[in-house]
């Protein structure tokens, strides 16, 4: 059995930026050279998430609509009058998708499904870096 940990940092725009990291993890993956087991993701933070969907623009725009419909920004929130950052809204959107993501490994790949990437989402309503943490178990 190996566990190996990685890390991987990107630069957001907020305001629900939603970005692939499906090629990153990959590679992760297969720099480890586990063929079967599980890689455990996530995310620190309370304005940023993590899931998987087919990142095409159709359904990237049809998530945005629908957590913008759970979660809108332009309604009070309890978080912004105590703290004024404006960003209440994000940590709500946050905790609705959830920060971590697990993804067996079969035969050294992800077992993701054909149209299936996994995303980050940053809810912010700044620019931020985002770390991303992977935790690989598995059998080399």
């Amino acid at each position: 059995m190996k566990l190996i940990s990685e890390t991987l940092t990107y630069k957001t725009s907020g305001n629900t930026d939603i970005l692939d990291i499906t090629g990153d993890v990959a590679r992760c993956v297969r720099e480890t050279g586990i063929a079967h087991g599980f890689v455990n993701l996530f995310i620190p933070g309370s304005t940023a998430g993590l899931t998987t969907i087919e990142f095409e623009s159709g359904v990237i725009n049809d998530l945005k609509d629908a957590i913008d419909r759970m979660a809108p920004k332009n309604i009070p929130y309890a978080h912004d009058l105590r703290w004024g950052d404006g960003n209440g809204y994000s940590h709500v959107r946050a905790a609705l998708l959830g920060p971590s993501l697990q993804i067996p490994i079969i035969a050294g790949n992800l077992a993701l499904g054909t149209w299936q990437q996994v995303v980050l989402c940053d809810f912010d309503n700044r620019p931020r870096q985002r770390r991303v943490l992977l935790q690989l178990m598995g059998e080399v």
